[in-house]
């Protein structure tokens, strides 16, 4: 009788993550995350799970319909599916479209 609907959630997480406030628009996502990016490269120094999370983070803001279910459920309505797709990509395919080549500068 009752169905049981996602939970409300103010989830700033990915937000936070890539250093935007959660009005950002797509420009400001896609500057902040290219500049974490390059600072966390894995190549560069960077911790491999920070660019693992940075990626994940701007996969889904960068995605209108993603960001809309993650700003109104949180990140658990994500992994629940109602985000489509999603799970076991590679974070250097992001990292790849930015800057075109190998992620570790052989191209």
């Amino acid at each position: 009788m009752f169905g049981r609907a996602p939970k409300k959630s103010d989830n700033t997480k990915y937000y936070e993550i890539l250093g935007v406030s959660k009005d950002s628009s797509q420009d400001d996502l896609k500057k902040a995350y290219k500049k974490a990016a390059i600072k966390n490269h894995p190549d560069k120094g960077g911790d491999p799970e920070k660019f693992k999370e940075l990626a994940h983070a701007y996969e889904v803001l960068s995605d209108p319909e993603k960001r809309e279910i993650y700003d109104q459920y949180g990140e658990d309505a994500l992994k629940e599916g109602m985000g489509g797709g999603g799970g076991g990509h590679d974070p250097f395919d992001i990292f790849q479209s930015f800057f075109g080549g190998s992620a570790f500068g052989a191209g």
